[in-house]
């Protein structure tokens, strides 16, 4: 038996990072995958720069190198050692916005984030044009966007990539990308696990350009994607202690180590990832008959073909009803933390009604395009005879994360996709058997939540990581449920039918009451 520390000294460990839209996060893995040796992590936020939000790449870097730092850190008040290489890296990020480069690799206009919704125009003439859902954040619709408004850096692109391959391409001097974020650039052909040629034909007679020359690579799991270069060991590590040569995996988007991180990457599978936003992923058998707004088309980071259904607003309304109650709980005198604020106002929910007694909440802090709002205003609605009690208040909140996320679900079910299992992650389930058994009412399907998912994507991208020694033997699925699922402890919610009736009555009416939240948007 080897100990962290041994693991550690023989480079027997991958490293992950994820740069995620509040914090960039740095995880260390050792040669039991399951095994998280040590963390590191660094705050950032997005700014609104002329009407469009953006992070600068200078924040990047600054960004990753204190994350590296940190974990480091961590590392040595653990073991002792400081490590100078690991067996393996990879990078992830958040999916989708607009990188653009010159020939000489310059940016040409601040990074636009998957935030950004001034792509309306864009997305529906490709969505016409390429017989798929484009949606407004995909890099593709980001560049036509630009295309269409005559910015005059257009002329100068040469090269197109998202957050991820960016940081590998400047840490190991390759432009690539994994499969499941490029299908958040430009639709993907999972018969050969790469962008679609025929569609890139489309779009090039219909612009009188050459973009195949100015995307990435796609490269799938477990693919040699390069290795880290004197330059990029100085990038992560200023101190000069790193090492080169360290093997890197292929660049994967946010989306892609959810779904690796909950073991949701085989047909008839698919997660859930609650946080700012929330959005399912399912594995199809085959794809759908119909172009759908509420569903993109993306793939697992084996290339696989996956439905999305991804919505901007997520827990942050419900985190901010917590908020206040806990407020209320500090100036009654009753000391307590805000985890035990949503544990108490969790369980309560369970007391509330099936339907939650009548009450809507919405929680579009911003925009919902599958809801087709352009913007958001979060209510609190009921009638004179809804029943307001404290527990159908918090279960309306509850539902109303789902809400969204429920109607394009309901979309993907009336196009017959299978799904045994989803698999759930996000601070909001960590209160075990509340917001579980809600979704599995949702979904009408059994919801699993499991343990060894404690740090998210960039967990997940350090599994990726350790892929490349296996991955000449093992599929990605088979090597998740042979080496890093097979002693995970999983606990499963199946539908409660009351549930399941209670959440269909409160999803009509939320659809229904989709005309107030327009009318709110207008108004005020």
């Amino acid at each position: 038996m080897t100990t962290p520390r041994d693991d550690i000294l023989a480079g027997r460990t991958s490293l992950g990072i994820e740069l995620g839209s509040t914090r960039i996060k740095a995880c260390l893995i050792g040669s039991t995958p399951t095994d998280v040796l040590a963390t590191g992590s660094f705050s950032w936020e997005n700014r609104l720069q002329d009407g469009l939000w953006t992070y600068s790449l200078d924040e990047v870097w600054t960004g990753l190198q204190a994350a590296f730092a940190d974990l480091v850190a961590d590392v040595h008040d653990r073991y002792g050692v400081r490590p100078d290489a690991f067996g393996a890296i990879g990078v992830s990020a958040m999916m989708h916005g607009y990188l653009a480069f010159d020939g000489a690799g310059e940016l040409l206009a601040p990074f636009r984030t998957w935030r950004n919704t001034n792509t309306g125009p864009a997305a529906a003439e490709l969505t016409d044009l390429l017989g798929v859902n484009i949606p407004l954040r995909w890099s593709i619709a980001h560049l036509r966007q630009a295309q269409l408004d005559a910015e005059s850096h257009v002329a100068d692109v040469r090269f197109l990539t998202t957050l991820s391959g960016y940081v590998h391409w400047k840490l190991t001097g390759r432009k690539v990308l994994g499969v499941g974020d490029a299908s958040g650039m430009f639709p993907i052909d999972s018969t050969v696990r790469d962008y679609d040629q025929q569609l890139i034909a489309h779009f090039d007679a219909h612009t009188g350009g050459e973009l195949r020359a100015l995307l990435p690579e796609v490269l799938v799991a477990g693919a040699d994607a390069g290795s880290l270069t004197a330059a990029g060991a100085r990038l992560l590590d200023p101190s000069g202690a790193l090492k080169p040569g360290i093997p890197l995996c292929p660049p994967e988007g946010d989306a892609g180590t959810g779904m690796v991180a909950t073991n949701a990457v085989a047909p008839r599978t698919g997660n859930v990832s609650a946080g700012t936003s929330i959005f399912a992923m399912v594995v199809l058998e085959r794809p759908l008959a119909e172009v759908h707004h509420e569903l993109d088309l993306v793939t697992t980071p084996a290339g696989d073909a996956v439905a999305m259904v991804h919505c901007n607003n997520g827990a942050s309304e419900l985190a901010a009803w917590v908020g206040m109650f806990t407020r209320f709980a500090e100036a009654s005198g009753i000391r307590g933390s805000a985890d035990d604020v949503f544990e108490t106002l969790f369980r309560e929910a369970l007391e509330g009604e099936a339907d939650a007694g009548g009450l809507i909440a919405y929680n579009h802090l911003a925009g919902e395009p599958i809801a087709g709002l352009d913007e958001g205003r979060p209510l609190f609605v009921r009638t004179p005879d809804s029943r307001l009690t404290l527990a159908n208040a918090m279960r309306a909140q509850l539902y109303g994360v789902f809400g969204t996320l429920a109607l394009g679900m309901q979309v993907l079910a009336d196009e017959g996709a299978a799904l045994d299992r989803m698999y759930a992650h996000g601070g909001m389930f960590r209160t075990a058997g509340v917001a579980q058994r809600f979704l599995a009412g949702a979904l009408n399907a059994p919801v699993a939540v499991g343990e060894t998912a404690s740090e998210g994507g960039a967990w997940g991208i350090a599994v990726l990581a350790s892929y490349l020694s296996s991955a000449a033997e093992l599929s990605l699925d088979a090597f998740l449920d042979q080496h890093v699922f097979a002693a995970a402890s999983v606990s499963v919610a199946d539908p409660d039918p009351a549930d399941v009736a209670g959440f269909t009555t409160y999803l009509d009416r939320y659809r229904a009451g989709l005309a107030i939240e327009a009318a709110a948007v207008d108004s005020l």
